[in-house]
C-alpha cells in the first residue's frame, strides 16, 4: 500500500498572534510579517511538486496557502474541517485577561481535561476531544484521496498539535511537548490509517524567528 506525503503547515503571523489574543474561529488576516512569511514559505516549496493544496477556510490560512498554490500552479481547496479549535467566549480575549474574565473556565482549560467545552460566545466552543476527532478524520479523508502523492494542508497551531498527538499516540490530556511556529513545515505520512511524523517545525526558510503558538505551556 502506498503512502501519502502530507506537509502540514501553520499559517503566517496575524495581528492577534502579535498581541497574544485568542483567535479560534475568528477570521483574522495575516499582518505584514505573516505575508512575508507566506511568500518565503511558498518560495521554499517551489522546488517540490505538490499534487494539491488544502487550507482551512479562515483567511489567515487561505492567504498563506494562496502563496503556495500560486507558485505550484494549482488552486487552493478550502475545508472548514481544518479550522482552529473554537474557543467560544474566549475568542477575541487577551491571554493575560482570561484568568480574570473566566476564572473557573480558565482553570478547567488549563487542567487539560479533554472534555472541557469553552463557554459559548458568538459561536459554540469545542472540547479537545471533539476538535481532535474533527481534525484527524478530515486529515485522513483528504490524505486518502491522494494516496501515492504529496499534498500541503495549511491550517492552525491546534490542528498541527492534533496531528502530532495522533502520530505520537499521546493522550489528549498530556501537556503539549513541542513548539509550533508560524509558517512552519511539518512533514507526515499516512500509510493506511497510520499517521507518522517525519519532520517537525522546519522554519529554515524564514530569515527571522517565527512566533510560537500562543499559550506555550499548552
Amino acid at each position: 500500500m502506498e503512502s501519502t506525503e502530507i506537509l502540514l503547515i501553520r499559517h503566517g503571523e496575524t495581528p492577534w498572534n502579535a498581541l497574544r489574543r485568542l483567535q479560534g474561529h475568528t477570521d483574522i488576516p495575516l499582518n505584514a510579517e505573516g505575508r512575508r512569511q507566506a511568500k518565503a514559505l511558498a518560495y521554499a516549496l517551489s522546488n517540490e511538486k505538490l499534487d494539491a493544496v488544502y487550507a482551512s477556510d479562515l483567511q489567515r490560512a487561505i492567504q498563506t496557502a494562496g502563496e503556495i498554490a500560486r507558485l505550484q500552479g494549482v488552486s487552493t481547496r478550502l475545508e472548514a474541517g481544518f479550522r482552529e479549535r473554537c474557543f467560544g467566549a474566549f475568542e477575541g480575549q487577551l491571554y493575560s485577561d482570561l484568568p480574570h474574565l473566566h476564572p473557573e473556565a480558565y482553570a478547567s482549560w488549563k487542567s487539560g481535561d479533554p472534555d472541557f467545552v469553552f463557554p459559548p460566545g458568538e459561536r459554540q466552543g469545542e472540547s479537545v476531544r471533539q476538535f481532535h476527532a474533527r481534525v484527524i478524520s478530515n486529515l485522513r479523508f483528504y490524505a486518502k484521496r491522494h494516496t501515492g502523492q504529496k499534498i500541503a494542508v495549511v491550517a492552525h497551531g491546534g490542528v498541527l498539535e492534533c496531528a502530532y498527538r495522533e502520530a505520537k499516540q499521546l493522550p489528549l490530556s498530556a501537556p503539549r511537548e513541542v513548539t509550533i511556529y508560524n509558517a512552519s513545515i511539518n512533514r507526515f505520512t499516512l500509510h493506511g490509517d497510520v499517521l507518522q511524523l517525519m519532520q517537525w517545525g522546519d522554519i529554515a526558510h524564514l530569515d527571522a524567528d517565527a512566533m510560537d503558538e500562543l499559550a506555550p505551556d499548552r
